[in-house]
């Protein structure tokens, strides 16, 4: 762990261009990269905040194909999405690329070029699935089969994401190809692998005994089992017709892996940013006093670990990750949160369905924080989180300090008269606070940070609520003087110690406040007076909104609709059952008919009595739909009904008959409805 560094180089992962952002992203990776970001410049940190967008994996290509268009197309248009989300949402980049730039094209090639010169690389000629078909090689992304660890029907040829096991997709069991469902061939190519093997030992010394007391177990323990495993020699190319041409000869028609070019977007990145702010890029990736901090989710945890160390290791003259603080996963009302399946929070969606709640959904994902295990996001808790904490505690307090202080003098901060013991032990536990989230957030427990934030604004209204300053005023005018003195301290404060995790509301209070910039981080700690006597406030204005049911169980239904649609989707028809003759079908004597009467039968949950036209008679009809429908909503539904059923005794009355019924997308049962203008009798032919 590097002490006192001169800078910070805080990277957080690409985003694949191939949908937006949703709050899985934002809980996993960039909610927490921008408050340590936000926090270090508040300290007046050096720090260089780098990202951009992946635009080269395979999941690209598996889009383009999907919508029937360029993956050209498909990067800019979510690169836009994204770009935007993460402007409105006030994700504080310092630089924010894209890998399909000119500059990371030339980057990553030079990376791999050095590796190449310095015999880095194992050049291999080794069978690779290929879809005769589809007359291409296979990346791994276009292979799903029977995963060999779990059993998993689902996994893809580069991971299971059933059991989290990486894997090559040779080793998969049944393996289809996704472009054309053909069972792919193996056909032999020549590509270029990384032998991470080499670098076991380096591992072992940097992290496993170097960062086992500062690195987060869940990421120390994924590292541990990989080099425990045995690490093996890894490709770092691909035949693909999408990405960055691998720059040695012999090898046309191949791409740098995206996993080797995507973290060289970070080195891209900051030389993009340093060219327009005219610094030199080279201290904040090869300087030993510079702080170099990857947050990504833990997914990503073997390439950032292990991958991407051995890649700078091999280089020379890079430094190495002084931390990786990746967090578990979000799930959303219990279910996994998924791209492709639709099951998500989008944050473009949100900014436009909660315009000015920015930071209430900051505040719920930090609270909320999947930092050590999977959490789970709803909608329930979204809102309490809202109205129970940040309307009741710290925008209650706010509200109060700012409204009493315009009502009994003018906006103008009074002048305090002597401390009582009280006041004195206020503004002093007040002080304490900087180096106690400043504590949490430098050991990335984000989660704990913001609940000690949220102490300060409990501090100002337990402090109100005890002093009673609406009370006092009655009698003791000049008591109140000081205690409004206090309670604006704390306001402050707060305007200054929220701005990490809730910059809208932090810029919001200063403007309040009326003190725009003037106050630092260490003034908290340091300072008698964060705010003067005689400085002028201005008006009151509500720092958040309650959130009503009705917004909230929009919500939820909106993720009940996407359930209905995958469900739909994913439905597979029953296979045919066995060819039948002509004359077996003419056999059945199927009626469209009426319902004239129905009733529950006594005792049985499930069937209901039914009686029906069919247009040569009205029989009763015993039908196993009591769980579906109730008696009055299904008098005067048109039905078709298998007339010579033989009767059967059920529960002692006699059925005559079979109403004919499938099944939508939810499971639930519906009739078989013929035309309204076809009378009772009529057959189906």
């Amino acid at each position: 762990m590097i002490q006192n560094p001169k800078r910070y180089t805080i990277t957080a992962a690409l985003p694949y261009t191939n949908g937006p952002i949703h709050i899985g992203h934002l809980a996993g990776v960039y909610v927490p990269a921008d408050i340590y970001s936000r926090y270090l410049r508040l300290q007046g940190k050096d720090v260089a905040f780098i990202c951009g967008s992946d635009e080269h994996g395979v999941a690209i290509s598996m889009k383009a194909k999907k919508e029937g268009i360029t993956p050209q197309e498909v990067i800019d248009k979510y690169d836009g999405i994204i770009r935007k989300s993460f402007s409105d949402f006030g994700i504080s980049f310092d630089n924010y690329s894209r890998t399909s730039a000119k500059i990371h094209h030339d980057t990553a090639q030079e990376f791999f070029r050095k590796l190449y010169d310095n015999g880095d690389f194992i050049e291999e000629i080794t069978e690779q699935l290929y879809d005769a078909k589809a007359n291409q090689f296979l990346a791994d992304r276009f292979v799903v089969g029977t995963c060999p660890k779990c059993g998993n029907d689902g996994a893809y040829g580069d991971q299971c994401e059933n059991c989290g096991s990486t894997l090559n997709a040779t080793d998969l069991i049944n393996p289809k190809s996704t472009i054309t469902g053909e069972t792919p061939i193996l056909k032999s190519t020549k590509h270029w692998f990384l032998p991470l093997d080499r670098y076991t030992e380096f591992l072992q010394e940097w992290i496993l005994v170097g960062h086992k007391n500062d690195w987060k177990p869940n990421v120390y323990g994924q590292v541990k089992s990989w080099v425990d495993g045995g690490l093996e020699p890894r490709a770092v190319t691909r035949d693909l017709d999408w990405g960055i041409d691998v720059p040695v000869e012999g090898a046309e028609g191949k791409k740098l892996y995206v996993w080797f070019d995507a973290p060289i977007g970070y080195i891209s990145s900051t030389k993009e940013w340093a060219l327009r702010e005219g610094k030199d890029w080279e201290p904040y990736w090869k300087d030993e006093d510079t702080k170099l901090v990857h947050f990504i989710g833990k997914d990503n945890i073997v390439f950032h670990c292990i991958i991407f160390p051995a890649m700078l290791k091999a280089e020379g003259s890079y430094i190495l990750p002084d931390n990786v603080p990746a967090n578990e996963f979000l799930n959303l009302e219990g279910n996994k949160l998924s791209t492709s399946k639709n099951w998500a929070v989008w944050l473009h969606e949100y900014l436009e369905e909660f315009p000015e709640k920015q930071d209430v959904l900051r505040y719920a994902l930090t609270s909320n924080a999947p930092e050590t295990k999977d959490n789970d996001f709803t909608w329930k808790d979204f809102q309490a989180r809202n109205n129970n904490e940040l309307v009741a505690i710290f925008g209650n307090f706010i509200n109060r300090v700012v409204v009493l202080t315009n009502k009994y003098y003018e906006g103008y901060i009074p002048t305090p008269n002597e401390f009582s013991e009280v006041d004195e032990n206020a503004l002093a536990e007040l002080k304490a606070y900087p180096a106690v989230i400043s504590s949490s957030v430098e050991r990335y427990r984000f989660r704990e940070a913001l609940g000690e934030l949220m102490n300060v604004a409990r501090l100002g209204n337990k402090y109100l609520a005890d002093e009673e300053p609406w009370k006092v005023m009655k009698d003791n005018p000049e008591r109140v003087k000081t205690q409004m003195y206090v309670a604006l301290q704390i306001a402050a404060a707060l305007s200054i110690l929220a701005e990490p995790f809730l910059p809208f509301t932090a810029s919001k209070l200063s403007r309040i406040l009326k003190n725009e910039g003037k106050l630092k981080w260490s003034d908290v700690a340091e300072n008698d007076e964060l705010i003067p006597s005689g400085h002028q406030i201005g008006e009151a204005e509500l720092l958040f909104a309650k959130i009503e049911d009705e917004e909230i169980q929009k919500q939820i239904e909106k993720l009940e609709a996407t359930k209905t649609a995958n469900l739909a989707e994913s439905k597979q028809p029953e296979p045919q059952k066995e060819l039948i003759q002509f004359e077996d079908f003419a056999k059945m004597d199927i009626r469209v008919g009426t319902i004239l009467e129905a009733e529950k039968m006594p005792k049985a949950n499930k069937l209901l009595v039914l009686k029906v036209d069919t247009g040569i008679d009205v029989r009763t009809i015993v039908s196993g739909i009591a769980e579906s429908f109730t008696p009055e909503e299904i008098i005067g539904k048109r039905v078709s009904v298998l007339a010579n059923l033989a009767p059967r005794a059920l529960r002692g009355v006699e059925s005559q008959g079979m109403i004919l019924m499938t099944t939508n997308a939810e499971g639930k049962l519906v009739f078989i409805n013929p035309d309204a203008d076809a009378p009772n009798g009529e057959t189906v032919n």
